[in-house]
């Protein structure tokens, strides 16, 4: 049986309200979610309504479902060398926090963005910038609610594409921001590190030990891939049946240094039932040794 202490869940639709979420989980036998807050693609967004936030905080109680995450939308690109671009991005993101404290969200990930045009050490700084005017004069002391910087696929300009790329960006924050790390297992996988043979994902484990800390890797997307190893191409599959395969989710899944971690599924839904059957995946392979 699946620890009842282990966390895992999957991306679900707000169709209806954000706390509709919450009934949509127990339905798939998840005790954790993430979802977004506004559309991901708009960087126009309304408030959360008091009825909303108070009807996600009961339900949330009621069913024991947590951590609650939420993504953040994929237009922000708060290193981006355009400053239009970037004050625009630094406005959402506040707009992604202020709706993540009223709904009481655990943890808000968050894709840092593109430094084309700009060395790495400047979009890292203006990153750290950005986030600190997004955060500033918000009650995010009073609050649980810490942001994760998630990798990224390991495109050229993406923030995020190497282990220590998140570790650069995580310590220059750790003097103005409550934020950790989430990291995806496909994300990884194509940025060319090692998951699939013990080897490799010992090695990649070290990395993270090294890069930030394995305490500090708080929510996994657990996703597998339908490209090979390096490849740079984010193509989510279901877990088990993609280029990662089930060993390594296993392994993942069963790891003591990651007993702290929530694991929430991104993958597809390509027929009724998908959603339940990666769910069902995960606790599977947490519970099955070999």
């Amino acid at each position: 049986m699946v620890s009842q202490n282990k966390r895992i869940g999957i991306h679900l639709s707000t169709a209806g309200g954000t706390w509709t979420a919450v009934q949509r989980a127990v339905d798939c036998g998840a005790n954790c979610f993430q979802i977004f807050s506004s559309s991901p693609r708009s960087w126009r967004a309304n408030p959360v309504s008091a009825s909303d936030a108070e009807q996600m905080r009961t339900l949330r109680a009621k069913f024991d479902i947590a951590p609650l995450t939420i993504h953040a939308s994929y237009l922000i690109n708060l290193c981006s060398q355009i400053a239009t671009v970037r004050e625009n991005s630094t406005a959402a993101l506040r707009g992604e926090i202020e709706r993540a404290l009223a709904l009481g969200a655990d943890f808000l990930v968050l894709h840092p963005g593109s430094w084309k045009g700009l060395t790495r050490q400047e979009a890292m700084q203006f990153a750290a910038e950005n986030i600190e005017r997004a955060i500033d004069g918000l009650p995010c002391e009073q609050s649980p609610l810490r942001i994760l910087i998630e990798n990224s696929a390991g495109s050229e300009f993406s923030m995020g594409g190497t282990l220590d790329q998140i570790g650069g960006l995580v310590h220059l924050l750790d003097r103005c921001a409550p934020v950790d790390v989430c990291l995806d297992t496909c994300h990884t996988h194509v940025a060319g590190y090692g998951l699939v043979t013990p080897e490799g994902y010992e090695s990649t484990m070290q990395q993270i030990a090294d890069s930030f800390g394995t305490s500090r890797v708080k929510v996994w997307h657990c996703n597998d891939a339908k490209s090979p190893q390096g490849s740079k191409l984010d193509r989510h599959q279901h877990v088990g049946e993609g280029t990662i395969g089930p060993a390594a989710f296993r392994r993942l899944l069963q790891d003591k240094r990651f007993s702290h971690s929530a694991f929430i599924a991104e993958t597809p839904v390509d027929e009724p039932g998908d959603i339940l059957r990666n769910v069902a995946t995960l606790q599977a392979l947490a519970s099955i040794k070999g």
